[in-house]
């Protein structure tokens, strides 16, 4: 029997939980349908998604079709946990994204969509709720193949194993070694077969199905063309290997690690190597379930292909991997927003740090931080929705009443201009000095680190301890404090001493030069940037066009018909997070908003957060960029605009290109 891992995909409200339990009920897994509205679905268990009647949790269950075990994970379709979304494609085998057949493709489904074919994930598409008044399947189709993909494709009702000729012409019409041969008439039925699967595995078709998943129309025909094409050659031979995609804590708050078994066999009691995060020290196994919805059973093993979770791993973060695979992927949705967390008397802040550590293993996104400075408690979201979710769950899990400061805008900082940058620590009996070249990189790249170093000037072990300092998470410029990103960092020279020279040193030197760096270089405030779709009747047309414009925003020439118009474009996120209540106001309801943070550009209003966030770049403690330097057995500090004249580093720095 073959496993596959199927995830479940949509924008709000196309679906997709009504979907999920009729694919269980037609496949004997469940005795009983539930329903969204009668909040007795098989996979939105706890209690916030029955009261809220949405996907909050990623939550998982089996069933069997054929010869085929299916792991099917439901995901959240609310843009505000996106991340929870995004951390279960990286164990997908197939994606089913469900479009409503009403609204057709909205902006999380492109999201969605972009999202998947980064991955590489092999994708199917059920046009749902074909039933309702307003439905189309036919135009959401054309949606599909011109918005997502000209990949997409229709398929025709079969039922035996010969494809129907018309989808033969389709399928060679995507590719010319099937051309060729369905004109030469050298391919057997078993050839067209594993030609479509092999298509829709290497993402050169998309089959879409359509039907409706409350009144069970479609659903057979769906199971019966994912039985047909879905494959994997998972193998249970050799060392295991395993990808992490979920962090839970059980009611007696033993950590639950959920793993993607990618090959070989784990058993209780193996020892699991897990990189970094755990110190490079091998833990014991103690235990592992296969989980179904709620309930799970206690198993001895799991291998290749399967999903299930496992007790005796401490740190690991969902998108590490396990066993043999050792590497890690990161989520490339990120909150643009932060917000703080506020509580009172008797409520204590270590309860709360607590629970909030917890929470942010479970979602990592959740960047939770202790601001020394300001006593103050934060948390980075997607948004407003995610702040109630989470003040229910401190509330109802934790017992803890907590409530949250207004979102504000998550701002990035970088640089212009290429500088270099020196730092020197050197108290009584401690030597380090480091210089760096630093430079802006391309948006979107993070911070990167290089190295020019040469062993004759510095220690390879010391320079990779500089590269791990400057490439931890937390640096921040000097115009806001707000995290620096976009900053290529390219180790030149470092010098050591022989005998006073200690663990800690270069990193106290590796962070003043940063900071001298930083002082010397034109700052740039950066602010999140929404992509905005906006659909709309022609007659509301000039007042979006004019809170586009007000708001700081830019627009294509809009797209018109008769009876609707399409605005799309970019306008910061500080300025139009809000936005939805006034459309819909404007619209009576009837107009259409689609928002997605892509990128981060400078923003349009630095002098006014720069003064609004009032940060004191001079009273940092912990982030100084004067140096350190020592005289007759006294150390004494340096500014940072005198420090090169102090470097034992030759001063004449090569010329900045």
């Amino acid at each position: 029997m073959k496993n596959v891992t199927i995830g479940l995909l949509a924008h709000v409200d196309a679906g997709k939980t009504t979907f999920a339990e009729q694919l269980l009920y037609h496949t004997q897994a469940i005795r009983s349908r539930g329903r969204v509205d009668h909040k007795d679905t098989f996979l939105d268990t706890h209690e916030i998604e029955k009261t809220r009647g949405i996907t909050v949790f990623a939550d998982q269950a089996e069933f069997v079709r054929g010869d085929t075990r299916y792991f099917l994970l439901d995901t959240p379709g609310h843009v505000d946990f996106s991340p929870e979304m995004e951390r279960a494609l990286q164990v997908l085998d197939y994606a089913v994204v469900i479009v409503s057949a009403v609204e057709g493709v909205e902006g999380h489904t492109e999201t969605v969509w972009q999202l998947l074919r980064r991955h590489g994930i092999p994708t199917f598409f059920f046009i749902n709720k074909t039933d309702r008044t307003g439905a189309d399947p036919q135009r959401v189709y054309e949606e599909i193949y011109a918005q997502l993909s000209d990949g997409a494709l229709l398929l025709p009702e079969w039922e035996d194993t010969a494809l129907p000729e018309e989808l033969k012409v389709s399928l060679a019409e995507r590719d010319e070694r099937i051309l060729d041969a369905y004109f030469e008439g050298s391919m057997s039925e078993s050839d067209w077969q594993e030609a479509m699967r092999s298509m829709v595995r290497e993402g050169k078709l998309f089959p879409c199905m359509q039907g409706s998943a409350l009144l069970d129309l479609g659903i057979d025909s769906f199971l019966d063309k994912l039985e047909y094409l879905t494959v994997t050659d998972y193998d249970a031979i050799g060392p295991f290997a395993g990808r992490v995609y979920k962090i839970r804590h059980d009611d007696k708050g033993t950590r639950i690690t959920y793993i993607k078994a990618l090959q070989g066999v784990l058993k209780v009691r193996d020892e699991l190597a897990s990189g970094p995060a755990e110190d490079d020290e091998p833990k014991r196994i103690t235990g592992i379930r296969r989980v179904n919805g709620l309930k799970y059973t206690t198993v001895d093993w799991a291998a290749a292909g399967e999903l299930f979770a496992v007790i005796g791993l401490s740190k690991v973060k969902p998108g590490d991997g396990v066993g043999s695979l050792q590497d890690r992927r990161d989520s490339e949705l990120v909150p643009t927003l932060k917000s703080k967390v506020l509580f009172e008397p008797p409520v204590h802040l270590k309860e709360v740090l607590n629970a909030f550590q917890l929470l942010g293993a479970e979602d990592p996104s959740l960047n939770v931080s202790w601001d020394v400075t300001l006593q103050e408690l934060h948390i980075q979201v997607m948004g407003q929705i995610q702040l109630e979710i989470l003040e229910q769950i401190m509330s109802e899990r934790f017992m803890i009443p907590v409530a949250f400061g207004p979102p504000e805008i998550l701002y990035k900082e970088t640089i212009a201009s290429a500088v270099y940058g020196c730092g020197h620590f050197e108290p009584l009996k401690h030597y380090a000095e480091v210089l760096l070249k630093l430079e802006p990189g391309e948006r979107g790249s993070g911070l990167n680190f290089m190295n020019e170093c040469h062993p004759d000037d510095l220690a390879v072990g010391y320079q990779h301890q500089i590269g791990q300092v400057l490439l931890e998470c937390g640096h921040h410029g000097l115009l806001t404090g707000s995290p620096l990103t976009d900053l290529r960092m390219t180790l030149l020279s470092g010098r050591a001493h022989n005998k006073h020279t200690h663990g800690g040193d270069f990193r106290e030197a590796a962070l003043r030069a940063l900071r001298q760096g930083l002082e010397q270089a034109e700052n740039i405030l950066l602010e999140p940037v929404y992509d905005f779709k906006i659909s709309i009747d022609p007659g509301h047309l000039g007042k979006v066009m004019t809170d586009i414009q007000q708001a700081s925003g830019s627009f294509a020439p809009p797209e018109m018909t008769e009876s609707k118009a399409v605005i799309t474009g970019k306008v910061p996120v500080g300025t139009f997070m809000n936005y939805a209540v006034r459309l819909a106001s404007m619209t009576q309801g009837k107009g259409a908003l689609s928002l997605k943070v892509t990128e981060y550009q400078p923003c349009h209003q630095t002098i006014t957060v720069v003064a609004l966030k009032n940060y004191n770049k001079d009273a940092d403690p912990a982030y100084p960029s004067s140096s350190i330097f020592c005289s007759k057995g006294q150390a004494y500090p340096v500014p940072w605009d005198e420090a090169q004249e102090h470097m034992h580093i030759h001063n004449d720095y090569p010329p900045v290109s």
